[in-house]
């Protein structure tokens, strides 16, 4: 784990159990209990027998989902397609394509099913990030690829920062007086498109279904009131936090909705104080969100985050998903 002081303009390198040696009694840390979905399915068109592979996106109703497709040229509307199992094997899933958005997604009428959720266990795939390269799901992946405190169903990727804790680790947060709260955010895959736009006000957001809840509500508040410190776990507890109290003069309440925020430098930030994430792919939204925390309310902070991560590649840290974390005070 690379411990960056922002102040300081100080980086340590410790152990990820180290976090505890970071962390106050009074403290509250935040995370998010988004579970993953096996959102990656595989059929055939039913007319031509010619291969697909869809991403499940956004639940419209059920059995009713926006998708991305592959190759898309081959799915016009009205295509019939055919999924299989995980053993390769044509089921009674099917789903017919009924529109097609600006962005080439394809929304589909699911049938064969009273609910296509009930379906992912048999036919689904977890949706690892396509640099994970492998012929193959392995038997691992649904494990290692969902946190721990992973609860409400809904994401198609893991909020990663949070795959660092374990039961155990978190017992000993718990022990060492800070509370441990979380927040819901479903993760889609726009979260990780890079930035085109040379003009970083034009570059739009995916939204995102997030919620909440009182209790969480609660304890933040409760913490900013006595000046006591919020570690935000991941860029999408973030955009949880801020898209909040960005509505609400700072202050947070109860909401369930959802975001298409894009924090960029300069930023100013409401609520956290300090934050856990993963090293961030070159030009992605992830690393500019993070660049704006390195030094809230100027553009100062993508130096200072560069220079970390060419310290971090010095040291041989792993990047992306299955990568090593970053602590920012």
């Amino acid at each position: 784990m690379l411990v960056l002081h922002r102040d300081e303009n100080r980086i340590e390198h410790r152990h990820f159990p180290d976090i505890l040696s970071f962390l106050h009694p009074g403290d509250v840390l935040v995370l998010n209990n988004s579970k993953v979905i096996p959102a990656r399915l595989r059929g055939v068109n039913g007319k031509t027998g010619g291969k697909f592979e869809v991403l499940l996106l956004e639940e419209l109703a059920a059995n009713d989902w926006w998708v991305m497709l592959r190759p898309g040229k081959n799915a016009r509307l009205d295509t019939e397609i055919v999924f299989h199992d995980a053993k390769g094997r044509p089921g009674t899933l099917r789903a017919i394509v009924v529109e097609i958005n600006a962005e080439g997604h394809r929304r589909l009428k699911f049938s064969g099913t009273q609910n296509v959720l009930n379906e992912l266990d048999s036919f689904g795939e977890m949706p690892l990030p396509p640099y994970i390269e492998r012929p193959a799901e392995s038997p691992e992946d649904p494990e290692r690829y969902q946190t721990v405190f992973a609860k409400t169903e809904g994401s198609v990727a893991a909020p990663t920062a949070g795959l660092h804790f374990t039961p155990q680790l978190l017992d000993k947060i718990r022990a060492h007086g800070v509370t441990v709260c979380f927040v819901t955010l479903h993760v889609g895959p726009g979260t990780f498109l890079p930035v085109k736009s040379e003009n970083l006000s034009g570059h739009k957001m995916h939204e995102e279904r997030f919620e909440l809840g009182e209790e969480t509500v609660r304890a933040i508040s409760d913490a900013k009131k006595s000046g006591r410190r919020v570690i935000a776990v991941g860029t999408t507890t973030v955009r949880v936090l801020e898209s909040v109290a960005a509505q609400n003069d700072g202050k947070l309440n109860v909401f369930n909705g959802k975001t298409s925020i894009f924090i960029f430098p300069p930023h100013d930030f409401h609520v956290i104080d300090a934050l856990l994430t993963n090293f961030h792919l070159p030009c992605s939204t992830l690393l500019m969100l993070v660049s704006a925390f390195a030094s809230p309310g100027n553009s100062r902070g993508r130096e200072t985050i560069l220079s970390a991560y060419a310290e971090a590649v010095r040291e041989r840290y792993r990047f992306f998903s299955y990568g090593d974390a970053m602590l920012i005070l």
